[in-house]
């Protein structure tokens, strides 16, 4: 399992690292485009659809990324949307934690269809857009979700339960604990004050997520960024929620030794429209 598992993250780094990296904006946004699709795909196959129609799922949903490239929507401020989805994630969120596994089949599967396709659609569009405003930019966003997971893997595992008695979601994830969730937010804090030094340390001539937050306040970057990692974890658990009300372990095998690409960008998908609505609100 360990080795499948480097084997896939150097694949997979061998990708989307020239893509990133690489003078345009278009291959990330191919890349993009592809694993939106194959998340789509695991999205059909989480509400009980087949292999045909979810196919046609992540056809569609490519499809719609790919017009929306062509209309030229990525070149347009996206504000309103941004905002939209991010009340989506909060609200919707919350009420998915409240009713917890037993509530999500009460959900009308179109309803969950929509809502699923229409997250990672505009989480394309949030990262793409976020590429095209510089790579400081988005790697300030994509790694503030890597540090909030890592501190809070470690976190709870030296400190799980010796400050509280209750896990924070047994019924969805057990393994995770609040201890974990502080341990979190310490590190995506100290990431933030400490690429708010970066940026003026290395003169970047693309600010980063936090830069531009802290030219409004330091008060305004601190809030910020705890509220990007609480939402992080809270796109985790929703997808550990739908997990489990589907019986699978992981969204799919794509990713061997890391399950499927929902497993690997869940805490994305909150987190990129959150991060633009702030950014530019």
């Amino acid at each position: 399992m360990l080795k499948q598992r480097i084997i896939t993250a150097i694949v997979l780094l061998a990708i989307l690292l020239p893509a990133l990296f690489y003078p345009s904006y278009m291959p990330f946004g191919c890349v993009m485009l592809v694993l939106i699709g194959a998340a789509a795909w695991e999205w059909g196959r989480l509400n009980g659809y087949g292999q045909g129609v979810s196919l046609f799922l992540g056809a569609e949903t490519v499809v719609l990324c790919g017009l929306s490239w062509w209309l030229g929507l990525l070149e347009q401020p996206l504000v309103v949307m941004w905002t939209l989805a991010s009340a989506a994630w909060v609200l919707g969120g919350a009420a998915l934690l409240r009713v917890a596994v037993p509530g999500w089949p009460r959900i009308p599967r179109g309803l969950r269809l929509v809502g699923g396709l229409l997250a990672l659609w505009v989480a394309w569009l949030a990262a793409v857009q976020a590429r095209m405003i510089g790579i400081n930019f988005l790697l300030s966003i994509l790694v503030l979700v890597w540090v909030a997971d890592v501190f809070a893997y470690f976190a709870g595992r030296a400190f799980g339960l010796k400050f509280t008695r209750n896990k924070l979601a047994p019924a969805i994830s057990p393994g995770k604990s609040w201890e974990g969730v502080w341990g979190g937010m310490v590190g995506v804090v100290v990431l933030a004050f400490a690429w708010v030094w970066a940026d003026k340390a290395a003169g970047a001539t693309v600010a980063s997520l936090y830069t531009r937050l802290a030219e409004r306040g330091w008060w305004l970057l601190l809030l910020a960024a705890l509220f990007l990692a609480a939402m992080s974890v809270v796109g985790d658990l929703v997808e550990s929620l739908i997990k489990r009300s589907a019986g699978a372990k992981d969204s799919s095998r794509l990713l061997p030794g890391h399950g499927g690409v929902l497993d690997r960008v869940d805490a994305l998908l909150p987190a990129l429209p959150i991060a633009m609505m702030l950014a530019f609100l």
